[in-house]
């Protein structure tokens, strides 16, 4: 079997529709045929509870294979999505990460844990916002960096600080990462601002910007709430369009 194909969804703020956009991105792959494993790095475990999983009844979560108490095929679960599994995460993973610093091969853990897993064709991690030793767990494990901006005035801010962690991973533990694109999240394309913004940020990624951008649209945000996926929820939505259209795109770039 090849070796999936990985990509970690990061940007070190909060609120960019980064969580919204891996769970989305996964149930898209698979629709299109593809088995995708996401894998929730973020302790608010939300793409846990936006795929319907009830994070009191797991036995194994992300915490423990970080920790190297259980390999990372104990803590995969499917979900209702057919080809879409998930490795869970809660509030514990914090705990784990102050303890991660203490210890060894503490960039790589997450490398290591998926290393020789080839059932999947894609593997999707959902970092947590910020830019910490999880972030750059995923970003080690990872071939490629899906980055959301939002449509907003300040998109720009704190890229720099990420892109400066993104070379410095190159330069050391990952030197194949790349960037597949810049995706422009909660785009209204009626407001001035908005479009500024985004021709902003294509002047900045010079051919790393994603033609297709997600709208603001009320379904991608209510969805979660019925632990699915935006294209289980309304297939005819312009949100569930959009994540179909970028999933295409996604695949055009990664060959």
């Amino acid at each position: 079997m090849a070796q999936p194909t990985v990509i970690a969804v990061t940007n070190q703020k909060g609120g960019v529709g980064k969580t919204t956009t891996t769970v989305n991105l996964a149930f898209c792959l698979a629709k299109e045929g593809h088995n995708v494993l996401l894998i929730d790095f973020d302790p608010q475990g939300n793409a846990t509870s936006g795929l319907g999983i009830e994070k009191e009844k797991l036995n194994n979560t992300i915490t423990e294979v970080i920790q190297g108490e259980v390999p990372l095929t104990a803590a995969i679960i499917p979900t209702s999505v057919k080809r879409v599994s998930i490795v869970p995460a809660t509030p514990q993973l914090a705990n784990a990460e102050v303890e991660l610093a203490k210890g060894e091969r503490r960039f790589t853990r997450l490398r290591q844990a998926i290393e020789g897993l080839d059932a999947y064709d894609f593997i999707l991690i959902d970092s947590p916002p910020s830019l910490s030793l999880l972030t750059v767990n995923g970003l080690i494990a990872a071939k490629y960096v899906l980055l959301p901006v939002q449509a907003e005035f300040y998109a720009m801010e704190g890229l720099g600080q990420l892109l400066e962690t993104m070379q410095l991973v190159r330069k050391g533990l990952n030197p194949t990462l790349e960037l597949v694109g810049v995706l422009v999240t909660m785009m209204d394309a009626r407001t001035t601002l908005a479009n500024q913004v985004y021709n902003e940020i294509k002047k900045h990624f010079p051919g790393k910007v994603f033609e297709t951008t997600i709208p603001r649209n009320v379904r991608i945000a209510e969805a979660p709430s019925h632990g699915v996926p935006v294209g289980a929820y309304d297939r005819w939505s312009k949100g569930a369009r959009a994540y179909k259209a970028l999933a295409k795109e996604v695949l055009d770039r990664v060959g």
